[in-house]
């Protein structure tokens, strides 16, 4: 008989969660969007009416959308319809709003743009999160370090997009420093120059410090209290004891063991993080998903809508198994679970 060893059990938990959370979060989005009240084809009449456009020309025009989108039939029915593209033909469908574009398409112009905001901010904002905390916590008894404790504290919980609202008024339209909306300026050729590459950095600068900020302090304030906790433990005592330099315990020994819980953090907080980025894209005006997905509730395009929140779901989900994956190699007790 095949023994399977604990971390095996371990790793096949998390596999299944992985997907059964993937499959009910999809379902929800599903059904949660179709309680929107209205359709996009009642949009699209308004819009015709708006122009002047005959009546019956656009109810035979709607009816003929609506049997090649799948959205005269029952709700049950369109959701298999979806599921089964989804899952065995890897088929998002076509953006109502940007027919006939599939869906793919039109998240592939945006996706870029995103990752690399957030990839930056959240490398960025973690690790001095990380550090300054914990050199904080370390000199706790210190005015200084108390001083920013509580400014850090208070300003962490300034949600994202009010930072990114402070920073427009104050950066953007007060000092003139920065611009406050768009990628990139229109009067440079995209592609990889120099001109393009640095307006790219301009424009993004604010959106990105309107994350990081808010990110890092966060990160700060969790870190400072754990190194609070493992300042009383035993073998930091120890180390003391020994006559270790303060920088060495504080490297070694301190950092160290708040790399599993910060990490834990870490791949939880992703789901906010990007929620809280998608509000700030379209603040911006940043050609990213977050603004593509604002848009598509716009126009009530569901495929759009249902792609780039099982896209958002499937990352985040991804994400946050992959960091399960590595728990082993950060903390050899994950390996003897079970056992």
């Amino acid at each position: 008989m095949v023994k399977i060893s604990g971390f095996a059990i371990f790793i096949l938990k998390k596999v299944l969660i992985y997907t059964v959370t993937l499959f009910l979060a999809f379902t929800l989005v599903f059904w949660v969007l179709r309680l929107i009240p209205g359709d996009p084809w009642s949009r699209f009449v308004d819009n015709l009416r708006i122009l002047a456009i005959d009546p019956q020309i656009s109810r035979e025009f709607i009816e003929g959308y609506k049997r090649k989108f799948g959205l005269d039939k029952d709700i049950f029915t369109q959701y298999i319809l979806y599921l089964s593209n989804l899952f065995l033909r890897f088929d998002l469908g076509i953006s109502i709003a940007s027919y006939p574009t599939p869906v793919q398409v039109v998240i592939m112009r945006s996706l870029p743009w995103s990752i690399g905001l957030l990839a930056i901010c959240v490398l960025i904002s973690w690790s001095i999160g990380i550090v300054a905390g914990a050199f904080i916590g370390w000199k706790h008894r210190s005015k200084l370090s108390s001083a920013m404790f509580t400014i850090a504290l208070g300003m962490s919980q300034i949600p994202y997009f009010i930072m990114a609202i402070l920073l427009i008024m104050i950066l953007a339209y007060g000092f003139g420093l920065f611009p406050g909306r768009w990628a990139f300026s229109p009067s440079v050729t995209p592609g990889l120059n120099p001109a393009f590459i640095l307006s790219v950095i301009r424009h993004g600068f604010l959106p990105a410090l309107s994350i990081v900020v808010t990110s890092f302090l966060g990160w700060l304030v969790s870190t400072r209290a754990l190194t609070m906790t493992i300042l009383g433990e035993d073998y930091l005592l120890f180390a003391e004891a020994k006559g270790l330099k303060k920088i060495r315990m504080l490297n070694r020994y301190v950092l160290r063991n708040l790399l599993l819980p910060q990490a834990t953090g870490l791949a939880i907080s992703l789901g906010y993080v990007v929620n809280g980025a998608y509000v700030v894209e379209y603040i911006f005006q940043y050609p990213g998903v977050g603004t593509l997905l604002i848009h598509s509730f716009r126009f009530l395009d569901y495929n759009l809508a249902q792609g780039i929140i099982f896209v958002t779901m499937f990352t985040v989900l991804t994400a946050n198994l992959i960091m399960d994956f590595l728990y082993p190699l950060i903390d050899p007790r994950v390996r003897t679970q079970g056992k």
